[in-house]
């Protein structure tokens, strides 16, 4: 049975607390945009807003999963992603809309949300063997949805400077 986020008190209020903050400021940086828009570079990165909301979606449910079943959970299909797999996670594919995109980020939030409601923040899994991590590395739950606050917040100000080049708004600023 999964506690309403609204009971959530300590600990867990304050990781929720602190994801929610920055998952508002990365929505904030595409309110009123058109597909178009959120498909644009406006720098020397390759980086889109909708690429990142995209991203970010995707690597939070990649890292939830971890949480729960560890590496063999990581990817849905059970495989190392391949180098046109991981550069689509940053583009607006064809027929991807800037709306289709929030709304699975809105669906990856909630289904995350209910999870820290039910997870031993302890639990742990070792980590894939990549050269990013330390051999024999281990993450609790607790240390991955550090990680995906770190990484929301990382590209929410990534958005930030896209948007501001886009049109000159400023969303955290």
């Amino acid at each position: 049975m999964v506690t309403p986020r609204a009971e959530l008190t300590g600990e867990r209020a304050d990781l929720l607390a602190a994801l929610d903050k920055h998952r508002g400021f990365l929505r904030y940086t595409v309110r009123g945009l058109t597909d178009e828009q959120a498909e644009k570079h406006t720098t020397v990165s390759q980086l889109t807003l909708g690429g990142l909301i995209k991203h970010v979606a995707g690597a939070e449910e990649f890292w939830m999963r971890f949480a729960v079943g560890g590496v063999e959970a990581m990817r849905s299909d059970g495989g190392p992603p391949d180098a046109d797999a991981w550069a689509e996670q940053f583009r607006m594919m064809p027929g991807e809309t800037l709306d289709v995109l929030l709304e699975r980020y809105r669906a990856v939030a909630e289904h995350t949300d209910g999870l820290v409601s039910t997870l031993d923040l302890d639990s742990a899994h070792p980590l894939p063997s990549a050269p990013w991590f330390e051999p024999g590395a281990v993450w609790s739950v607790r240390r991955v949805l550090l990680h995906i606050v770190a990484e929301t917040a990382q590209h929410a100000g990534h958005a930030d400077i896209i948007r501001e080049a886009l049109d000159g708004q400023r969303t955290m600023g």
